[in-house]
């Protein structure tokens, strides 16, 4: 295990021992200095600002509320919000009055706007905030101008523990520079369905070892640059074929199954000193029996197993319970006392986090649970946000952000796993088309497809093309595409020269077909096939949509559709980059785990060496 630094250094002492040991804050403490430089306009819900550093609060010294606020993280958007916007009014309305305990970030912001947003809230705030965000491909994720990875299943191509150390160090580094000290992140699903609508490549593979291997190596690197670590969805998520955003999905196996799969990397990421678990939306019958309440429910899950079998002594965290697993079945009030009964520390998203956080105090009150369980979860909160430093400083330096967030070293680093981590999956018969010899460079048709959200999907990987090939024609399809848009790509496509189909699908939220390419241009890829057509599909994220397109005899895999994975699917078509990756994941009869065509750079005239 690689040593923690000494920010994240844990005192030995019992952690509900440390909290009562410790001088409770001031009642009413002091102005930060130079904090008038960034005044908040009135008027405001605001009591401080509040001391930058300060002791860590004994037990005895919070009320019964606010123990129960520390236990709730809502939601906030990442877009620049004014100091008197409804937003950021709302926002610090749930620091001064409900005071809980953090805030889980959405898309959005710069670095800047991020940054400020965040010191607002935490001088704000009484007691530090985590400020949690779901970096699990990188920092861009949450952070506009900041570093983009291939993600998990990416780094699970390149198959080096490195690979994951040095992305979880750089989400760190970028993450803490704009005040984000908690990430949701590494998932360490084991993904072996081929239909799981929404881990797919989040996951690192399906090689349960290989999950956990790199699941310890990404935890290492975020926890040894400061940054608190998550493994998500416990007891695992990867064999499901529903969306929980939209209803309960069920995991059939018994517990003998559990432990040789979907517990392997959990096991490994708890020897590795991860901080949080994420608990899953999840139906487990073979552990809990039928008609039992979902894991996020279960005492038997979060208790007994984690907690008792699998020895972990960190934060347990919800999914979010504004989902439709939970949300369709239970109210904001049930569903967080559900949660913390069964032994979740953060409640994380509820639909009103006021009536969740009273749901609380009304359990404790009516002694349904006790005051002591309690201070278990908000003794385990202060500890993490202890370890986090964040009773030593709370805001960020703005200037510093310019020097870390997107800085040049991480930018290379990204590129260079993003080259590593492209397979090519199958490239026969021979002699095959990639790279593309040089008599196939004089007329490329580019034919991409992405969702509404994408609007950009293909220009980078055209662009780089240009500069090998003589003429490269582009043609955009998207969900709503019809039949004369389909009738243009055909056209195309005859008109001479490689086809490169490049679809970009990718695990949404909320869209369980969102991992499947249209019918419609499944049908294309196989006529031009089965034509006779020249043609690569060059798929820029899941690796299974050639289920699709079972005919397709030169098959490419990145595994997201940022500009620099395009970039770097180009080189790989010119043959100006090796191709190394294997497959991470396997999809019967037509690839199996490991399964990759290697190919060396190509020389200048058009050559291989």
């Amino acid at each position: 295990m690689h040593p923690r630094s000494l920010l994240l250094t844990l005192s030995g002492v019992g952690l509900v021992g440390v909290a009562c040991a410790r001088t409770p804050a001031p009642e009413t403490p002091g102005p930060v200095p130079g904090a008038e430089a960034v005044p908040i306009a009135a008027p405001l819900p605001v009591r401080g600002p509040f001391l930058e550093s300060g002791p860590l609060p004994s037990l005895a010294s919070l009320t019964l509320r606010q123990k129960a606020g520390q236990l709730v993280m809502p939601w906030i958007g990442g877009e620049y919000w004014a100091a008197d916007q409804d937003a950021m009014t709302a926002a610090l309305r749930l620091v001064a009055d409900d005071e809980v305990g953090g805030f889980v970030v959405g898309l959005g912001g710069s670095a800047y706007d991020l940054a400020a947003k965040f010191n607002a809230l935490q001088r704000a705030s009484r007691y530090p905030l985590l400020i949690a965000a779901d970096l699990e491909s990188g920092p861009s994720m949450r952070i506009r101008g900041s570093t983009a990875f291939p993600g998990n299943m990416g780094i699970g191509a390149t198959g080096r523990e490195m690979d994951a150390y040095e992305v979880g160090r750089v989400i760190a580094l970028e993450g803490r520079a704009v005040g984000i000290n908690m990430v949701f992140a590494p998932v360490v699903d084991v993904n072996n369905n081929p239909l799981n609508p929404i881990i797919n490549v989040r996951s690192f593979g399906e090689d349960p070892r290989q999950v956990g291997a790199l699941a310890a190596a990404f935890i290492h690197g975020l926890n040894e640059h400061g940054m608190l670590s998550t493994a998500k969805h416990f007891p695992g998520h990867g064999d499901t074929e529903t969306d929980s955003h939209l209803a309960l999905p069920l995991i059939a196996a018994g517990r003998a199954r559990l432990d040789s799969v979907e517990l392997v990397p959990f096991r490994a990421a708890v020897a590795a000193g991860v901080d949080a678990v994420m608990s899953a939306h999840i139906a487990v019958p073979g552990l809990t029996g039928a008609g039992s309440p979902p894991a996020t429910f279960s005492p038997l899950v979060l208790d007994t197993l984690l907690r008792g079998d699998l020895g972990f002594r960190g934060l347990v965290v919800t999914d979010a319970l504004n989902m439709g697993a939970i949300v369709a079945r239970y109210g904001a009030a049930q569903s967080a006392v559900m949660a913390f009964k069964a032994g979740a520390d953060i409640l994380l998203m509820p639909t009103d986090a006021p009536a969740a956080i009273e749901a609380v105090v009304g359990a404790v009150t009516r002694g349904e649970v006790t005051e002591a369980r309690l201070d278990s979860s908000v003794a385990r909160l202060l500890a993490a946000k202890e370890r986090a430093g964040l009773f030593r400083r709370r805001t960020t330096d703005l200037s510093a952000i310019a020097g870390i967030v997107g800085r040049r070293e991480h930018l290379a680093l990204a590129r260079d796993i993003t080259q590593r981590s492209i397979v090519l999956a199958r490239d026969g018969p021979p002699p095959g088309l990639v790279p593309l010899p040089a008599a196939q460079r004089r007329r490329v048709t580019v034919i991409a497809y992405g969702d509404e959200n994408n609007t950009s999907v293909g220009v980078a990987l055209a662009a780089a093309l240009r500069s090998g090939a003589d003429t490269v024609r582009f043609l955009r399809l998207w969900p709503a595409s019809g039949p004369a848009s389909y009738d243009s790509a055909r056209a195309l496509a005859q008109r001479g020269g490689p086809v490169i189909v490049a679809p970009a699908v990718r695990p949404t939220a909320w869209r369980p077909n969102a991992v499947l390419i249209p019918d419609s241009l499944a049908a294309l890829v196989e006529q031009l096939s089965r034509a006779g057509t020249p043609l690569i599909v060059a798929s820029l994220g899941s690796p299974y949509v050639l289920a699709q397109t079972p005919s397709v005899a030169s098959y490419l895999v990145a595994w997201s559709d940022t500009d620099m994975t395009e970039a770097a699917m180009a080189e790989a078509l010119l043959g100006r980059a090796p191709i190394t990756g294997r497959m991470p994941v396997s999809l019967p009869p037509l690839f199996a785990v490991g399964t990759g065509v290697a190919r060396v750079t190509r020389a200048p005239g058009g050559a291989t060496p």
